[in-house]
């Protein structure tokens, strides 16, 4: 285990060839999992933390003078060069000089250094001042440590030697004129420690530090991307490699990574690292046992098909589903409801060929261009075209969209056979009405096949899918399968129940694993049969940011356009100023006496005056009036039905008004 020190000294004086190295936090600023935000990046050093080095890449350098700490940035790219300055203290044996200098020939050279005696050994003698260069360190056969270093002897010829560590002496480090650059100073270990002159000045000026700061580029525990942070940070570290060279960094994985490892990886175990945040989108009970530190079988992934289903409005809150195409239960079509001709519309882009029945009665209204309609017609949908209708201002004929419907009426016993009884008829868009679908069979159908049809279809779940504990389907009065898409699964299951599985939705789920050592639940020989959860009931915010995120969007309903007033609405005719005459009543004056009704207006006799509903109105009120007559109370047996004119009753204001006390509001 490496000493303690500090992360800046550590880097600065650490060889890059020696990477990767592990260091752990041991103190300083930096502690107990303080978070910082460094150029863009969130790192977070922990005293115990373990952090790999993997790479340096130099951003900057300091340079300090010594005699006045004065410090300044140079560029990386600085070209101009500087001096080493030697050591004044001699070394006393070799192997001090190997303990305190980096031992080795890089890029920049390696250590010299002079003997101030001559040296003796064996059969060897180095001259006082010759220059040796420090190599290596060895082992001879007999267990002596040796330094072998490389000399220049007479007629430049050259050798190496080998020196015990143990010899002694007064060695000296050997002053050279070379210049180094200051990309070749921060390069190399020997020197990056060193001070140095301008290469300008031999013997004088400043002494130089320098300081570089590295970006490093490290691996942590629990992080899955690269983090990067600066060199500068006051921390302390220790060197653990040779402790840790086995350790394997936990490597957090989202379920989109997840998804994209190989087929081969799985089956395998898994761990829960960070558990789903909130529940915005399940209602189910696997999505309950996603918990941090819960073990998973990871089964495999893939893609499946799933359908977006829903229960219809009622008393009941809708209910959302996704169903997967695994689902075994039968299910029987059921007949849809509209509530426009434009509900028509967009089923029958769905489902040619469209047949529905009309549920409730309605009028024709000619200026509209919409026709009547009886309960019990038959009507059959064929095309949509452009029709006639309203006239504008100019009096051209303004196209509106209809659907051109074949209409069929019953027929009696005594009318011919041969005789064709069906219509074409025009249905605006924007015309209201009451429809229910025309359905021809009753059998049982798979998911799957109703699958190819058109969606969205209205069905009734008859047969459970039996290899579900519970069927949440089977209750259901009916549900509207919408559409289908589909989506990225994982297939898993929890490590005490591996057979009943749940597919997890990729898109859907923010969470991550960590793939594990642990051995499957199971024997190598008998993987157990899976049973697959394939109904998983959605809320209701899942339902609308499905549809924000596919974008689907449709469009309203056309707007009916403005009616045209006929030709006696806009004739012009003199007013009565109802509100005149009621005003110039008092209560003083009506108490007790009958209050006359204001003369009709002119009008020809085959025009009905308009109409409102009938209800308890004091003279006060009925000043604003702009109506003649009112609408009589309707029976409540009546109300499910639209009336038609005869069964509208009319009565005057002046026969509703007919005492004091049954018509004045106090």
């Amino acid at each position: 285990m490496g000493d303690l020190q500090s992360l800046r000294i550590f880097i600065n004086c650490m060889d890059q060839n020696s990477l990767p190295r592990i260091l752990q936090i041991c103190s300083g600023v930096y502690f107990q999992g303080s978070v910082y935000e460094l150029s863009g990046s969130e790192v977070c050093l922990s005293t115990g933390d373990l952090v790999k080095i993997i790479g340096l890449q130099l951003l900057s350098v300091f340079c300090e003078e010594i005699d006045t700490g004065f410090s300044f940035e140079l560029p990386t790219d600085y070209s101009g060069q500087f001096r080493l300055v030697t050591e004044d203290l001699p070394y006393n044996t070799i192997e001090e000089i190997v303990s305190l200098c980096p031992v080795g020939v890089d890029a920049c050279g390696s250590f010299i250094f002079t003997s101030r005696d001559e040296l003796t050994f064996g059969h060897f003698t180095v001259p006082e001042g010759k220059q040796l260069t420090l190599l290596s360190v060895e082992i001879s056969e007999d267990g002596e440590r040796l330094a072998r270093c490389h000399v220049v002897g007479q007629n430049k010829a050259s050798a190496e030697i080998l020196l015990p560590l143990s010899l002694k002496g007064e060695f000296y480090e050997y002053e050279s004129d070379r210049g180094y650059t200051l990309q070749e100073i921060m390069s190399s270990a020997r020197l990056s420690c060193r001070r140095f002159r301008s290469a300008n000045m031999k013997n004088s000026g400043t002494l130089l530090a320098f300081s570089p700061v590295y970006e490093i580029s490290a691996i942590m525990h629990m992080r899955k991307n690269v983090v990067k942070f600066p060199s500068t940070l006051e921390v302390d570290v220790q060197d653990v490699t040779e402790q840790c060279q086995d350790l394997v960094f936990i490597t957090p994985l989202s379920l989109t990574e997840v998804a994209g490892q190989p087929k081969e990886s799985f089956p395998t175990m898994a761990e829960i690292l960070d558990e789903p945040e909130g529940n915005q989108f399940f209602i189910c009970s696997w999505f309950k046992e996603l918990q941090k530190g819960r073990q998973l079988v990871l089964h495999g992934c893939g893609h499946t098909t799933l359908i977006l289903a829903s229960t219809p409005k009622g008393r009941k809150a809708k209910q959302y589903y996704l169903i997967s195409e695994r689902y075994g239960g039968r299910m029987r079509r059921r007949a849809r409801e509209f509530e426009s001709v434009y509900e028509l519309y967009l089923a029958t882009s769905q489902s040619p060929g469209l047949k529905v029945s009309v549920t409730r009665h309605s009028e024709a209204v000619e200026e509209e261009r919409i026709p009547a309609l009886s309960v019990g017609e038959q009507l059959e949908v064929l095309r949509m075209e452009l029709m006639d209708g309203l006239k504008d201002k100019s009096g051209a004929a303004q196209k509106v969209e209809s659907l051109i419907c074949k209409r069929t009426t019953e027929v009696d016993d005594d009318d011919d056979d041969d005789e064709d009884d069906s219509e074409e008829v025009s249905l605006p868009l924007f015309m209201a009405g009451h429809f229910v679908e025309k359905l021809s069979d009753n059998k049982k159908y798979k998911l799957t096949d109703l699958m190819s049809s058109s969606l969205p279809l209205d069905v009734k779940v008859v047969t459970r899918d039996k290899d579900l504990e519970q069927d949440p389907l089977t209750g259901l009065t009916a549900l509207k399968l919408e559409e289908t898409f589909t989506e990225n699964i994982i297939l898993a299951s929890l490590s005490n129940k591996p057979d009943q599985c749940f597919e997890l939705p990729v898109r859907w789920l923010q969470m991550s694993l960590s793939f594990t050592s642990d051995h499957l639940p199971w024997s190598s020989d008998d993987p157990p049969e899976r049973h697959v959860e394939t109904v998983t009931e959605m809320t209701e915010k899942f339902y609308y940011e499905y549809h924000k995120l596919v974008s689907k969007t449709e469009e309203p309903p056309p707007r009916p356009p403005k009616r045209k007033p006929s030709s006696s609405e806009t004739t012009k005719k003199p007013k009565c100023d109802v509100s005149k005459q009621l005003d110039k009543l008092s209560l003083h004056q009506t108490k007790g006496k009958r209050v006359p009704a204001p003369p009709p207006p002119d009008d020809t006799p085959d025009q009905p005056p308009p109409v409102l509903p009938r209800k308890n109105i004091s003279v006060a009120d009925s000043a604003s009036l702009p109506n003649m007559y009112v609408r009589t109370p309707i029976n409540e047996r009546k109300s499910a039905r639209r009336l038609s004119d005869s069964d509208h009753d009319y009565e005057s204001i002046e026969d509703i008004i007919k005492t004091p006390h049954e018509s004045i509001f106090y």
